[in-house]
């Protein structure tokens, strides 16, 4: 198909292929160029953490294996494990039916949160609590020491 769209995929069948060039146009960056991008430890399917990506920075993450996000407040680019040392190594990438959203399935080295812990979403609403559900693996402090 040389006009395919994620509406289109829908009806795909398993194991059918399309051009990844083609299919590029078609993905649903926000007014500032972003998309949504999940990030999920590949064996344990752990969710990490939730960032944000351009096409520079998907294209890069997808040319170096390593994922590249967007900084929204440093308005700069953003490879995990710069500054930490805990790297993430894609294993696999995907879009959500409607191309707005993307699944990273990562090899994450330590923690991916930048409070030191394994996974950003460490608060748990439960009633009118919220309860801190993980201490850090590694002190903040420590982890971004220059």
């Amino acid at each position: 198909m040389c006009d395919t769209t994620f509406k289109q995929l829908e009806k795909a069948k398993q194991g059918e292929e399309f051009d990844w060039e083609t299919l590029k146009s078609q993905i649903k960056f926000d007014q500032d160029g972003l998309i949504p991008a999940i990030a999920q430890q590949f064996d344990s399917k752990e969710v990490l953490m939730m960032a944000w990506m351009n096409e520079k920075s998907l294209q890069e993450t997808l040319e170096t294996g390593r994922v590249c996000y967007w900084s929204r407040s440093r308005q700069n680019y953003w490879r995990k494990g710069e500054e930490s040392g805990q790297v993430q190594i894609l294993k696999s990438l995907s879009f959500d039916c409607d191309g707005d959203t993307i699944l990273l399935q990562v090899d994450q080295t330590g923690p991916a949160c930048h409070s030191g812990r394994r996974s950003c979403f460490y608060t748990q609403i439960v009633g009118q609590k919220a309860i801190i559900t993980t201490n850090p693996l590694i002190d903040p402090e420590e982890l971004y020491k220059k």
